[in-house]
């Protein structure tokens, strides 16, 4: 898993064990690197699973269910809640999932508008909303892609934010997933395979989601492509009939959201026009989800009714600044940076939109700040604050995202402009959102390990601020993360080690979480002087996750827990 410093000169903190993924600042992986722990897990996996049992022959699509039958024999909710889980554990120690706080505090919104609108429909029913997981995550990828794991996990690539124009065509996307999920669409395809049990349908989940990566080129493609897995594969791409429902109610969804139905059509139209210019696998999700000439027809009939519209300069420009930051954060070479910022330095073509340059130059400044210079980051900020002769700039969301933009810059140059921002009355001191908050505090670490004079206050300041945040926010691993290098930064060395077991635990990795656990309860041992409520909180979850432990393994042995 990468959760995603701002700030280049942020070391990431140090693992208690080797299961815990680290917490790197984004810097250009080397050629050498190993490939992602995904496809490695799900190369084992799969071999694993393929053995552990035969698979079903895939049947004809005609044995699923009818469409609109919620039972989906043989897997409940709580029973794909449980798999999509177990799937996840997984998913979040690959390195390529990513956690950008910036990239969160943009979809989650669009994510929850659609949420809420499938619940007024009535397309999310009482227990479905209960029990799924309902959990948007980022993937760093540079194909088009978006899918749907079980018990209510989608993923997003960064190719796709990068490719959509608007909000409109990246929510259609977003709608058309969230309705394979309320539909169960998944269960349904799965209903052949129900007796492979958990470990095995994981494995072949995990093999499928690994082919459908635009850099799945090893073993794990090959095995899921291949013999019985292939046969599978047929069985868990979605029917036709699926694909058309999920168009229809997603698209309504979208609409009752507040976006513009023209939003799907658009993004099919656009889908279908890269695919056929690009034969470089740039586009796997039209592999799950083939379109054809009626659903994009359809689209546009249904988009019919409702006027086009141009969406507001503001919601255009936020867009804009997003597709930016996924084109930087998408690929970590130095070649790619540099392009970013030759496409931002080239003379603007005429009749381009000036929200377009402004992604472009905010794109070229982050390059230029994980290519350590600071003053070429400043140069594209400055730039971008001057386009549309400085109203683009003064519009709230953009005016936030460049703010926090200015905090990293004055930072990595280590100037007494970002303990200005960061200081009680500073620009930034008292910003909303995960985002700022997360920013200030790394900004404030990064202050503290060059010397900074001044950076106390701040880091009481955040801490606190955190400390309430992870109350509400236990599963935020980032946070947590923060937390942990927040507190060893001022000596307080139980509150670190509980904040990294959180976050170990908040990533479900439940025997790192219990191992670090333990080693706060031996190091109160050694400190008499320890904070008692702290104490209680560290023997307390200890408690709580030696069961949690124990299940998982009983789970594993295809044993019934307690």
């Amino acid at each position: 898993m990468i959760s995603a410093p701002f700030f280049p000169g942020v070391p990431a903190p140090r693992p208690a064990a080797a299961r815990q993924p680290g917490f790197p600042a984004l810097t250009a992986r080397p050629a050498s690197a190993p490939p992602s722990r995904l496809r490695a897990l799900a190369l084992a996996l799969c071999l694993m699973g393929a053995g552990a049992a035969p698979l079903a022959p895939a049947r004809a699509q005609s044995s699923l269910p009818a469409l609109g039958d919620a039972s989906s024999e043989g897997l409940d909710i709580l029973g794909e809640r449980r798999l999509g889980e177990r799937i996840m554990r997984e998913v979040r120690r690959d390195p390529d999932y990513l956690d950008d706080p910036l990239l969160s505090d943009y979809l989650q919104p669009l994510w929850s508008r659609l949420l809420q609108a499938a619940r007024a429909r009535g397309e999310i029913n009482p227990d479905l909303d209960r029990t799924y997981g309902w959990e948007l995550f980022q993937v760093r990828d540079r194909s088009v892609n978006a899918f749907a794991l079980p018990g209510g996990f989608v993923g997003v690539h960064l190719g796709l934010i990068a490719m959509t124009a608007s909000s409109d065509e990246l929510a259609s996307v977003l709608a058309h997933e969230l309705t394979h999920v309320t539909q169960r669409h998944i269960a349904r395809s799965m209903e052949n395979s129900q007796r492979q049990g958990m470990a095995s349908m994981a494995a072949i989940l995990l093999g499928i989601l690994v082919a459908s990566r635009s850099t799945a080129v090893d073993g794990a493609q090959a095995v899921i492509m291949g013999g019985q897995a292939a046969a599978m594969q047929g069985q868990l791409n979605f029917s036709r009939e699926m694909e058309r429902e999920a168009d229809r109610i997603g698209q309504q969804v979208l609409s009752e959201a507040g976006f513009s139905a023209w939003g799907m059509a658009g993004m099919f139209e656009k889908l279908d026009a890269g695919a056929r210019l690009n034969d470089s696998n740039q586009y796997p999700y039209l592999r799950s989800h083939p379109l054809t000439i009626e659903r994009i027809s359809e689209a546009r009939l249904r988009a019919s009714g409702a006027e086009p519209g141009a969406a507001p300069a503001e919601v255009l420009a936020l867009h804009a600044l997003m597709q930016g930051r996924a084109r930087a954060l998408v690929d970590r070479s130095e070649q790619a940076w540099r392009r970013l910022q030759d496409s931002a330095s080239a003379a603007a073509p005429a009749g381009q939109p000036e929200t377009t340059r402004l992604g472009q130059h905010y794109a070229a400044a982050l390059a230029s700040l994980q290519l350590r210079e600071p003053e070429r980051a400043e140069a594209f900020l400055r730039s971008a604050q001057a386009l549309e002769g400085g109203r683009l700039a003064t519009l709230p969301a953009v005016a936030g995202v460049l703010d926090l933009l200015q905090l990293e810059v004055s930072a990595l140059r280590q100037g007494p402009q970002a303990l200005a921002l960061l200081q009680d009355g500073g620009a930034l001191a008292a910003r909303p959102g995960r985002a700022a908050l997360l920013a200030r505090a790394q900004a404030g670490l990064l202050l503290r390990r060059h010397g900074v004079a001044g950076t106390e206050g701040v880091l009481r300041r955040e801490t606190q601020a955190l400390q309430t945040w992870v109350i509400e926010h236990r599963r935020d691993v980032l946070a947590w993360q923060t937390l942990s290098q927040l507190a060893e930064a001022q000596g307080q060395t139980l509150r670190a080690q509980r904040a990294a077991a959180e976050a170990a635990a908040a990533q479900g990795d439940v025997v790192g979480a219990v191992d670090r656990f333990r080693a706060a309860q031996q190091s109160v041992q050694q400190d008499p002087k320890a904070d008692y409520m702290e104490v209680a909180i560290v023997q307390s979850r200890l408690r709580e996750l030696e069961a949690e432990k124990r299940r998982l393994l009983a789970e594993a042995r295809g044993e019934r827990p307690d």
